[in-house]
C-alpha cells in the first residue's frame, strides 16, 4: 500500500558503502520521469553521480561527512526555458521537480534504497562542476545507497487535524 511505501522513507544519513546497482538506479528515475508536471512540460534533468572524483567535487558544496559517503548522488536539475509560467509569472519549475525528487524518493524505498533530501549547498559550485547550460539549475541533491544499520529515525509529523481544514480555513490560534 502506498501509505506503507510513505511512512517508511525517511531522511537517510548513515550509508552503507555498498554499491548501488545501476537497473535499480534506472527504475528509481523512470518513476520520477513519469511525475506530474505543470501542463505536462516536465522541466527537470537529472544526472546520476557515481564516479568517486566527482562526487569528491559536487561534496565541497555541502561539506557534510554523511554524504561524502553515499554511494550515488542525483543531481535534481530545473530547466527554465521549459517550465511553465503562469499569468502572474509565477515559474513552476521548483515545484514540478520537487514533484519529481519526491516520486524519486519514494521509489528508492521501494527498492530497499535510502535518500536525503539536500537543498542546502552551493548551486553555483554545482552549476559549474557539472558544466550546466544557463537555463538548468541545480534544486537538489539526492545522495541515494543503502542504509549502514537498521536504526530508522522516529519521524515528527503534525496531526492531521492540525494540517487538514474542510470548506474553509480554521484557524488554529
Amino acid at each position: 500500500m502506498f501509505l506503507d511505501l510513505a511512512a517508511k522513507r525517511f531522511s537517510l544519513r548513515r550509508f552503507s558503502d555498498r554499491p548501488v546497482e545501476k537497473e535499480k538506479i534506472l527504475r528509481i528515475v523512470e518513476v520520477a520521469r513519469l511525475a506530474p508536471s505543470a501542463v505536462n512540460y516536465q522541466p527537470w534533468h537529472f544526472i546520476v553521480l557515481t564516479d568517486d572524483e566527482i562526487k569528491a567535487r559536487i561534496a565541497e558544496s555541502y561539506p557534510r561527512d554523511w554524504f561524502s559517503k553515499a554511494p550515488a548522488v542525483i543531481v535534481a536539475c530545473g530547466d527554465h526555458n521549459t517550465s511553465w509560467k503562469r499569468r502572474d509569472g509565477k515559474d513552476h519549475c521548483d515545484l514540478d521537480v520537487a514533484i519529481a525528487v519526491d516520486h524519486l524518493t519514494l521509489a528508492a524505498v521501494g527498492e530497499g534504497l535510502g535518500t536525503c533530501w539536500v537543498c542546502a549547498f552551493d548551486a553555483k559550485h554545482v552549476h559549474r562542476i557539472l558544466n550546466l547550460p544557463v537555463h538548468l539549475e541545480p534544486v537538489a541533491l539526492v545522495p541515494l545507497g543503502y542504509a549502514q544499520d537498521d536504526i530508522v529515525p522516529v519521524k515528527k509529523r503534525k496531526d492531521l487535524d492540525e494540517l487538514v481544514s474542510w470548506n474553509h480555513y480554521n484557524s488554529r490560534e
